[in-house]
């Protein structure tokens, strides 16, 4: 029975695992791969355009696929070849999302359990949504959920026109089909051009034809400078590849000025000729002529774009979230049956899933050149990683299923925030110029959140410990000392990390802004952690507070905690704040009001606790009040 059941825990694992490693590759003529690994600057950083597609589909679908008319799916770079070389089928796509299509008020866009539309449906009411967008708050915290899906719906069309002309000129399918003999017509206009409008200016006789056709060009590639999403044209070596790229529209316009026409628009010309004609042959050639290109030009920096390209391919965190479900059920039903055999089995899971975890946060590392925690999204990532360390170390000491349940249930709630936060665009962003330091990055915000995780994982024993003790009889005294002892020992752990890393933080204020505290709401949530378990503390060690007591504080750590890590960042002032987190604010709500609740529980009178720790501790105060009765009387 017990190789049966590891048999089972592990088959699941091995599953979960397969599913999420699943090859990526598209069957299909074009090597399509080796597209999705051309390089591009978007946001001051060189990433695939793999990482673009996908990206770009999070922002407006908020998944990485499409599903058409047809119950065909596509990946996102079939997606984004389609919407940069064959537009006129992408606008078939429903990609758009569209929680509530008949708030809008547009007669005929909605339809019965429709929640994706193409650009070809919203076509018809662009003109009534950009009205409708114009009479919004203008302020975004200050938005109805009712304003805020017209912003929405408006940014996506926006983001939808430029990505799709980041690779060739606004025009019609048309001119898509003859870029190559564009560009050459374009360049033997420029010097006659040039010539016959000084000779306007000087009021001489000019050919108003041809002046025409060179100022036509001229305003096209001027939109266009102005439109495409993406640099696709760097910057001549050997100067750094950071340095700005060009898009298509700032490369054919900088002809002008005598300089040669960058070999990248050109090939990029014929791709997009190439994948229009069905001439996979010549596509998979112009590809590898650029990848080439780029590898001669910047041979340093062609791996992180290829290992990101990858690690999308693989999405660790999407598997870790996987097997810390699977890890909670385990310890769920090992409490119900087969203790020893499941709750084995799930610390193994637990580790496993830690490393593929780990492998993802190191991943990002290498991929940004920064360590772990640079922005909300990695923080998430990285207070997960924190929380399942603590738990792997809890449960190979109290070997009860506790702390591997805890731990799984905190990294997979932690990756939902981090998923949620990746709807916003790039998580790799470049830093700004006051947090550009890899030293206090390393240190301050590495332990500072290495202080959430712990306070998050005693938040969590904590709760368990109210659950099982007000609605179930499963809390019995050893399970309640040893519950105890790991929310003592996490919040020990968390108070000091939360010090430490404040009073870095105050150093490193002292370098950046010349001073080293100046109440800003960070700072001041920072401070209120440290607060926070120095009275949960001296509650324990002064005997102020019993179980209930502690066990309560250490939940009402939980709101410190996530006010700290995401409530300080919705204020308008500080400057700490990330600016633009107001869609939080009704999670961070319910969040606080469910700890409300939970502390209320946990302050119960003893009569109402189920359990037999519970029970027990009713029967010591009932005697504890005849005695002081006796005494009175006496």
């Amino acid at each position: 029975m017990k190789k049966i059941i590891y048999l089972i825990v592990y088959g699941i694992a091995t599953l979960v695992i397969m599913g999420g490693l699943r090859s990526s590759k598209v069957d299909s003529d074009f090597d399509l791969a080796a597209f999705a690994e051309l390089p591009v600057q978007v946001g001051g950083r060189i990433k695939p355009l793999d990482s673009v597609a996908r990206n770009t589909l999070l922002i407006l679908s908020a998944r990485q696929k499409v599903v058409t008319d047809e119950g065909l799916t596509l990946s996102p770079i079939q997606w984004f070849i389609d919407l940069t070389m064959r537009p006129e089928v992408a606008d078939t796509y429903p990609i758009f999302k569209i929680e509530f299509p008949d708030d809008l008020g547009l007669v005929g866009l909605a339809e019965q359990g429709q929640r994706y539309y193409s650009f070809n449906e919203l076509l018809p009411f662009s003109e009534e949504l950009r009205r409708l967008h114009g009479e919004i708050n203008p302020a975004p915290e200050l938005r109805s959920p009712y304003e805020k899906q017209i912003a929405d719906i408006n940014n996506g069309l926006l983001r939808y026109h430029q990505v799709m002309h980041s690779l060739h000129p606004v025009g019609g399918p048309e001119r898509l089909d003859r870029l190559v003999d564009e560009y050459q017509s374009y360049l033997a206009t420029i010097q006659p051009g040039m010539a016959e409008l000084r000779k306007q200016q000087a009021g001489e006789e000019f050919d108003a034809a041809l002046l025409k056709r060179f100022i036509t060009f001229a305003d096209d590639y001027l939109k266009l400078s102005t439109t495409a999403h993406l640099r696709v044209v760097p910057p001549p070596p050997p100067v750094d590849p950071l340095e700005d790229w060009k898009n298509i529209g700032l490369e054919l316009l900088d002809v002008m000025k005598d300089d040669p026409l960058s070999p990248y628009v050109t090939t990029y010309a014929s791709l997009t000729m190439a994948y229009r004609s069905g001439d996979a042959e010549q596509f998979n050639r112009e590809v590898s002529e650029l990848r080439e290109r780029f590898i001669a030009d910047f041979p340093d920096d062609i791996s992180r774009v290829h290992y990101e390209r990858i690690f999308n391919g693989l999405q660790p965190f999407y598997i870790s979230m996987q097997l810390y479900v699977l890890i909670f059920l385990a310890v769920c039903i090992s409490w119900l049956r087969w203790p020893r055999e499941l709750a084995k089995a799930a610390f193994w899971v637990l580790v496993l899933a830690f490393l593929i975890h780990t492998f993802g946060l190191l991943s990002r590392m290498y991929i940004q050149g920064r360590p772990p925690v640079t922005n909300l999204y990695s923080s998430a990532v990285f207070v997960g990683w924190g929380a399942v360390l603590l738990g792997i170390f809890i449960e190979k000491f109290f070997k009860n299923g506790i702390g591997a349940a805890m731990a799984s249930l905190v990294g997979f709630c932690t990756l939902i925030i981090a998923h949620h936060l990746a709807m916003t665009g790039d998580t790799l962003e470049m830093m700004r110029a006051v947090l550009d330091s890899n030293f206090w990055l390393a240190t301050h915000v590495v332990i500072i959140t290495f202080g959430y995780s712990a306070i998050f994982l005693a938040g969590a024993l904590a709760i368990l410990f109210v659950l099982l003790g007000v609605f179930s009889s499963r809390l019995n005294k050893d399970t309640a000392r040893s519950l105890s002892a790991m929310v003592y020992g996490i919040i020990c752990f968390g108070t000091l990390f939360s010090l430490v890393g404040t009073i870095l933080g105050g150093i490193w204020a002292d370098q950046s802004w010349g001073r080293f505290w100046g109440w800003d709401p960070k700072e001041n949530g920072a401070l209120m952690i440290v607060i926070m378990g120095a009275i949960y503390l001296h509650a324990r060690w002064g005997g102020i507070c019993k179980e209930r007591g502690l066990m309560a504080l250490a939940i009402w750590g939980n709101i410190i905690t996530a006010w700290s890590w995401f409530g300080t960042n919705m204020l308008p002032v500080g400057l700490h704040s990330d600016g633009r987190m107001d869609s939080a604010y009704a999670w961070l709500i319910g969040f606080v009001l469910a700890q409300l609740v939970l502390t209320a529980t946990a302050l119960l009178p003893w009569r109402f606790w189920r359990s037999e720790f519970g029970q027990a501790n009713n029967r010591k105060e009932k005697k504890r009040s005849l005695i002081a009765a006796e005494n009175a009387e006496a």
